[in-house]
């Protein structure tokens, strides 16, 4: 069997095969070229209008047989194995190992775009870092919105369910601090005596008043000693105790003292100062009153 050459690549071809194995060129139309002319240069002429088109050889099949070689997957036609296209369909013939292998999954890579994992991780960080501050400052924050509830709150008077005190005088008991009337009073027989008052649940405690003295009216108020300094003790459900001072001033009429303390269950007034002691008296400690956050 002869051989010709492409005149697209210029590769030897045998004469049965229609198509170049190296470029897959078509070869159905191309004539050998002339003694001495270049196997590059195109032989045939433009088909002038009106000439019938040639049909395609059919292969013959001593064409077929004469090659030994791996089948066309297109058209089965037996093809040299260095051939990369078939001879008489062209299709291609070469796969690599990667195209038989078929569509790989891609692989997650964090080296080609870092910005990615550097975002997630910096949100990570925020995160963490919001959740320590909030363990952190919790006791303030917690401090900080008491306090601004109870800047805003109307306090709501409380009255306590029970008195006792550690001492009193005769016909002015502890119950007479917190009935209400500005005539009565707790009587204490020196300083250093005691009344506690107990509540029946927890609430916040805003602020304490105190009405020092007898009464109100100017005898009333000076026949008796005045407490002037009182410790507040004050005990949460928890237990804890936490000891406010009361300064009074030496006068009739409500004075305030701001606590500012939660689930209080007890308050003990005890009494460190008086002024105007007579001789045989005792100190009166007036109304006293306790105010919550509603």
């Amino acid at each position: 069997m002869g051989t010709r050459h492409c005149p697209q690549c210029g590769a030897p071809v045998p004469d049965g095969d229609d198509f170049c194995g190296n470029c897959g060129t078509y070869l159905g139309w191309v004539e050998e070229p002339e003694p001495g002319a270049s196997p590059l240069a195109p032989t045939l002429e433009p088909v002038p209008p009106g000439r019938p088109v040639l049909r395609r050889p059919l292969p013959t099949a001593s064409a077929r047989d004469a090659v030994v070689g791996p089948p066309c997957p297109a058209c089965g036609t037996a093809n040299p194995p260095d051939r990369r296209f078939c001879r008489r369909c062209a299709a291609a013939l070469r796969t690599t190992a990667r195209e038989a292998a078929g569509p790989r999954r891609p692989r997650r890579r964090w080296g080609g775009d870092t910005s990615r994992l550097l975002r997630r991780l910096a949100a990570l960080l925020a995160v963490a870092a919001l959740v320590v501050a909030a363990v952190l400052l919790e006791p303030w924050i917690t401090r900080w919105l008491d306090d601004l509830r109870d800047r805003t709150a109307t306090p709501v008077a409380v009255a306590p369910s029970t008195a006792k005190a550690t001492a009193e005088v005769p016909g002015h008991p502890a119950s007479d601090a917190v009935d209400g009337l500005s005539n009565r009073y707790w009587g204490a027989p020196a300083v250093g005596d005691a009344v506690e008052f107990a509540f029946a649940s927890p609430f916040r405690l805003l602020s304490v008043v105190v009405h020092t003295g007898a009464g109100v009216q100017p005898e009333a108020f000076a026949g008796q000693g005045r407490a002037t300094a009182v410790d507040a003790v004050v005990t949460s459900v928890d237990g804890t105790h936490r000891t406010v001072p009361l300064s009074l001033g030496d006068r009739s009429g409500p004075q305030r003292t701001d606590t500012a303390i939660s689930d209080v269950v007890r308050v003990q007034l005890v009494v460190k100062q008086a002024a105007g002691l007579p001789p045989g008296g005792h100190v009166a400690l007036g109304e006293v009153e306790f105010f919550r956050r509603p």
